[in-house]
């Protein structure tokens, strides 16, 4: 691995990785590669990912019941959101979705409140009444105007939306006493132990695109997943945290809504655009105030 003093080298291969991986994830789905069959591929990206991570620490995985359990959670709720990830986005495109799911921090922070009896400062409750505010600007449909997307999308994406944030809540333990490598590797295992129910969740009677715009283009887009998460693995353990999490949550969307919007080339309405950018400072703002609590 790099030199500690590289660490932003790693922010910026996960915020661009991540990034372009948001805006890439449905093209296979329109192409008619299910989103189930989405998840699969994703899931078996991670194992190189992971084979990485355990070799970087010789193999010395924590195996202990604490660890496999923190570990698994930390794994299950990610792989769930992943999954109702892929469903949402046949419902919206990348640039609605992903401004709201960068508002994890949002989540966790308020579980961290209601369930630690953590204190929140200024900017949490500053940035909690900004996500509000975006979420609403984002279900905005102007009278008479027809939405392809409607506001339906808002509850599936509120799934991943609160997988990850309480996956984050669960992380603050799991990090006391694991590696990052051991947390990864748990997370990919817990990915393909999960293979086989987004198997029997698809319809292998519909017409499957089985050519290059389906599994292999689907790879290629989830790989980039994979790499962008191992290295903010990384990013967390070479660079100051304070500064890690706001970048890699405020930034990654940002270049997720802009490649987004270019691949529609659609203008979205002004409100709907203000919701996008208030979601993105709700997000930098509890990516600050997450390193607080």
């Amino acid at each position: 691995m790099q030199k500690r003093t590289n660490w932003i080298s790693f922010v910026i291969i996960h915020v661009t990785f991540m990034g372009v991986w948001g805006a890439l994830i449905e093209i296979p789905e329109k192409n008619g590669f299910p989103p189930t069959l989405g998840y699969v591929v994703w899931a078996l990206t991670m194992i190189p990912a992971a084979i990485i991570a355990l070799i970087n620490i010789k193999w010395k995985l924590e195996f202990d019941s604490r660890s496999v359990l923190l570990g698994s959670l930390v794994g299950v709720l990610g792989a769930v959101g992943q999954l109702v990830l892929f469903i949402t986005l046949i419902k919206a495109p990348a640039y609605l979705v992903f401004p709201l799911l960068s508002l994890t921090p949002v989540v966790t922070i308020l579980l961290a409140v209601i369930f630690l009896k953590e204190k929140t400062g200024r900017l949490g409750w500053i940035g909690i009444g900004v996500a509000v505010v975006a979420i609403l600007l984002l279900s905005y449909q102007a009278p008479g105007e027809k939405n392809s997307a409607g506001s339906g999308w808002m509850l599936l994406a509120a799934v991943p939306l609160f997988s990850w944030g309480t996956q984050g809540f669960i992380m603050r333990f799991a990090n006391k006493t694991m590696k990052a490598e051991s947390i990864f590797f748990y997370m990919a295992l817990t990915s393909v132990l999960l293979i086989p129910v987004a198997l029997m969740m698809t319809d292998f009677t519909q017409e499957i695109n089985w050519g290059f715009k389906g599994p292999y283009l689907a790879g290629m887009v989830q790989i980039l997943n994979a790499i962008g998460a191992l290295c903010l693995v990384y990013a967390f353990r070479y660079g100051k945290a304070i500064i890690v999490a706001p970048m890699t949550t405020a930034l990654s969307p940002v270049i997720t809504v802009v490649l987004s919007l270019a691949i529609y080339a659609v203008i979205p309405h002004l409100l709907i655009i203000t919701g996008m950018l208030l979601a993105i400072i709700a997000a930098l703002l509890m990516g600050k105030e997450e390193q607080n609590t």
